[in-house]
């Protein structure tokens, strides 16, 4: 019983890190499509808590080429969104790490 409760706590615990260790500005999402000279690049993603949106597909601007020129097709990333100037412009990304 002592062992059930104790891996129980470690595994809330361990869930409870992982949790802490996304950024909360940040969004789970998926590289659909990549348009570089557009600027422009396609994400299926989760719900976007600083723009109150929920989970969808859809095109985002892209201000600097260079953010998503370490991206491909297919890629698992956590993204920052803002609304600039009218438009929805990825701020940050980064690969998921074992995703």
């Amino acid at each position: 019983m002592k062992k059930t409760l104790f891996a129980l706590l470690l595994a809330a615990l361990s869930l409870a890190a992982f949790a802490q260790s996304i950024p909360t500005d940040m969004t789970e999402g998926e590289v659909r499509k990549i348009d570089r000279d557009a600027k422009k690049i396609t994400l299926k993603h989760g719900p976007i808590k600083n723009l109150d949106m929920p989970g969808m597909t859809m095109v985002f601007q892209v201000r600097d080429t260079a953010l998503i020129d370490k991206l491909t097709v297919g890629d698992k990333i956590l993204f920052s969104v803002e609304q600039q100037q009218g438009a929805l412009v990825v701020t940050g990304a980064e690969k998921r790490v074992g995703k």
